[in-house]
């Protein structure tokens, strides 16, 4: 039996990097995606490679949807050098940029990139990835604690969380014939060098984050990436359809 091959998207840093690394610790070989830093992403696949499993980094702008027929050319290269098969079996649309902005100076500019990166890219990515996944697969979406609670200067950003949790739950419908599950998890403010880094850099930002979450501090990288793991495993195998929040009870 074959094993089992996760694609994590933006999993050369952050988040990406810690779900890719979490899910190798569990025995799942990875390719993971990066946009521009390659020795950022090389360092990545030989951290999942010094945990015995196999990886592999690829190029990919998830907010040009024009480059993505070729990305999945390179993938299935990939898939037959690396692991001699043609397919995955988790998916994990996790690259993501972020933005604090006013609602009344934020740009169309600015929303379109938005867009384009969390709800046109996984949108279209997924459906052109699906005849490379196995049936019986998983798909994680990622979305925000900010899909749930509001603040100010968020209101794009977390529009678009706010749709791509839509999208999960109408793909674990369409997709339930193939028993492919399909669930989006939603981090609270986490420590990494996201949105300019403000939780984990500025001091009163982290204040005000410990301040707000029940466990009495912001969320690390290795309080996400495991947990994102767990969610791809065969224990959780009959979560489908659900919104997963991890962040610590921030505003509960």
């Amino acid at each position: 039996m074959s094993n089992t091959i996760a694609l994590v998207t933006g999993g050369s840093r952050g988040l990406g990097r810690n779900t890719a690394i979490a899910l190798a610790r569990l025995g799942t070989d990875v390719v993971l995606t990066y946009h521009s830093n390659k020795a950022q992403a090389d360092s990545a696949v030989a951290e999942i490679q010094k945990l015995g499993r196999k990886a592999t980094a690829l190029q990919l702008d998830t907010g040009n949807t024009s480059g993505f027929d070729a990305f999945v050319g390179e993938l299935k290269k990939a898939l037959k050098t690396t692991w001699n098969t043609d397919k995955f079996d988790q998916l994990v649309n996790n690259a993501g940029t972020g933005l604090h902005a006013a609602f009344a100076e934020t740009t169309e500019a600015q929303f379109d990139s938005l867009m384009n990166v969390h709800v046109k890219g996984p949108y279209f990515l997924t459906q052109k990835l699906l005849p490379l996944m196995n049936d019986g697969g998983r798909i994680v979406m990622l979305s925000s604690g900010l899909a749930r609670f509001s603040m100010a200067g968020v209101s794009a950003y977390a529009s678009m969380k706010g749709a791509v949790e839509v999208l999960a739950r109408c793909l674990a419908k369409e997709l339930g014939p193939r028993g492919i599950a399909v669930n989006s998890f939603a981090p609270g403010a986490i420590a990494t060098d996201f949105g300019g880094g403000s939780v984990r850099d500025n001091p009163e930002v982290n204040k005000m984050v410990a301040a707000n979450t029940a466990l009495g501090r912001a969320g690390e990288a290795d309080d996400i990436g495991p947990a994102i793991a767990s969610l791809l495993s065969p224990a959780n195998r009959w979560i489908n359809g659900q919104r997963i929040e991890a962040s610590g009870g921030m505003f509960v």
